[in-house]
């Protein structure tokens, strides 16, 4: 099943983690979810209290050092970067979700994801292996 084209999905801190620890091609994924052809069709956020949350997890190392790495990575590359009054990350998504600038969420963080749903936004996460499916509230 296909969803709407977005206007925004909002990528918290393990999304981006995903690729590494989770061998998913999360672009990939969010494509074949969207079934999106053009780049621009949405647009991909991610709060600065979530870059900041990887900022702080690859300075630690080891496999989650390298996995929050990429992420930062593919944040600067793929993404855009958005202002937040909340500094903990998760509650940067929800503020996001609560001011009406997300229309979608990807995330495997439970707890997380049911603020999200609690507030009428669907989510993105992991079903199977490495496939992304989309949760309606």
């Amino acid at each position: 099943m296909s969803a709407s084209v977005p206007q925004t999905v909002v990528l918290d801190t393990n999304a981006l983690m995903m690729p590494v620890e989770l061998d998913v091609r999360l672009f990939d994924e969010l494509d074949r979810v969207f079934e999106r052809v053009s780049p621009s069709e949405f647009e991909l956020r991610v709060p600065q209290p979530v870059i900041a949350e990887l900022r702080d997890l690859a300075a630690g190392g080891g496999e989650a050092g390298i996995a929050a790495s990429v992420g930062q990575d593919l944040a600067s590359d793929r993404c855009v970067s958005v202002t937040a009054d909340a500094t903990y990350a998760d509650d940067a998504v929800v503020e996001l979700v609560e001011s009406d600038r997300a229309d979608y969420v990807v995330t495997n963080d439970a707890p997380l994801r049911d603020r999200v749903l609690d507030r009428g936004v669907p989510v993105i996460s992991l079903r199977g292996s490495n496939t992304l499916a989309i949760t309606e509230p």
